[in-house]
């Protein structure tokens, strides 16, 4: 994949050097479709073209990036946003706008890259056709519920009398049965071990594994973890079928 970025920042030698790394990408690669110097001509790109991220600085004169920020979410189709600043006090009103990430000057080719492979995958969440929208698993952690949406889930595992509810950032404990599970979203994910169901929307390629256990030593991968899932002789036949459409 592809990813076209705006780069906001008013000074031009910033945006140049930003420019330059951008370049260096390779994963995933990147291609700048514009440069704005404030939030006037950010937004008048944005209304005429879509892009994939919006690299965007805080400290700007005019409407600084946090207003830009919120005028890109109230848009009908949000580019991802990741902040790019001198500044790292802004770090938490930053995230409370739902930025990807927020990176502070001087910025390091491989923390860029880290934060455009964010904006891949939750590129890759949103294209993703789902019935799972509003829906949720209801997760009782520390002593505090937690409501985890379904379209986040790559996997459900078995784990002795727990099973495990795997995203692409955090890892969940929840009571329940997973042929319960499978039984009630089936249409979405699909059974490729006795003890594991996977997103069919997250499963990336079928491998050999030669560490596996069995299934002829074939495991999945799964965007957004690097994480492999062994794949058993039972099932490797439906995983194959899934992979090849």
């Amino acid at each position: 994949m592809s990813l076209t970025v705006l780069v906001v920042d008013d000074e031009t030698l910033a945006r140049a050097r930003l420019t330059t790394l951008l370049g260096d990408c390779t994963q995933p690669s990147v291609r700048v479709g514009a440069e704005a110097a404030n939030a006037t001509q950010a937004m008048d790109w944005l209304q005429r073209q879509p892009f994939d991220a919006v690299l965007l600085d805080i400290h700007m004169p005019g409407a600084d990036g946090i207003a830009l920020a919120r005028q890109i979410k109230a848009l009908p189709h949000p580019p991802a946003v990741v902040f790019v600043t001198a500044h790292a006090e802004h770090a938490v009103q930053a995230f409370d706008l739902e930025a990807v990430d927020y990176l502070t000057k001087p910025v390091r080719l491989e923390r860029l890259q880290a934060a455009l492979q964010k904006v891949e995958r939750a590129a890759h969440v949103l294209s993703a056709p789902s019935p799972l929208s509003g829906e949720y698993l209801v997760i009782q952690d520390r002593g505090r519920t937690e409501r985890v949406p379904l379209v986040d889930v790559l996997y459900l595992k078995a784990e002795l009398k727990y099973i495990t509810v795997r995203t692409a950032g955090k890892s969940y404990i929840l009571d329940g049965s997973l042929s319960d599970l499978e039984s009630a979203y089936g249409d979405t994910f699909v059974r490729i071990h006795r003890n594991a169901i996977v997103a069919r929307r997250a499963v990336r390629s079928l491998e050999k594994n030669f560490d596996a256990e069995e299934g002829d030593g074939w495991a999945v991968r799964l965007n957004g973890i690097d994480e492999l899932l062994s794949v058993s002789r039972r099932q490797l036949a439906s995983v194959r079928e899934l992979v090849a459409s």
